[in-house]
């Protein structure tokens, strides 16, 4: 049975590639996942799984999960303005791909989405994304396992 003081996982589900691999991690470690989308996923029976819709204006989920998310818990997240927000609260806050945000690296992952930002928009960057492979998803599972163990710790 998960304890209340255990951390929970918070997820920016919506375009989230790796939903089932935190499930399989969290349930490893017994602590609840919370996927907060704006609709359009499956509901699970599990109840250590849990689901928040949200409406469908544009940082409904992160403003969301920013608000919900306390110091030890953890949120999955590729955007970087909500890993921010997270990271200033002490949340751990882990990308898609296994990047972990922490205070001394939140600065420049913020920087270098402004840069991308504004390359997309003077043209000078088309924005293609490179496909989602088999190590990225090895990575993110090590990745998780840490902070999960890192989080039931403190």
């Amino acid at each position: 049975m998960t304890d209340t003081s255990d951390p929970i996982i918070y997820v920016d589900a919506d375009a989230c590639p790796v939903k089932a691999e935190i499930i399989r991690v969290a349930e490893r470690h017994d602590l609840v996942v919370t996927l907060v989308s704006n609709g359009g996923l499956r509901p699970s029976r599990d109840p250590m799984i849990r689901h928040v819709v949200v409406p469908k204006s544009a940082d409904a989920a992160d403003d969301w999960i920013a608000e919900q998310a306390g110091p030890g818990d953890i949120v999955v997240t590729q955007d970087i303005p909500l890993a921010a927000r997270c990271v200033e609260k002490g949340v751990h806050v882990l990308g898609n791909t296994g990047r972990e945000h922490t205070p001394e690296t939140i600065g420049m992952a913020v920087a270098m989405r402004d840069l991308k930002q504004h390359l997309r928009e003077t043209g000078e960057d088309r924005g293609f994304n490179r496909s989602f492979s088999r190590e990225d998803r090895s990575t993110f599972l090590q990745a998780l396992d840490r902070v999960c163990r890192r989080a039931l710790r403190a």
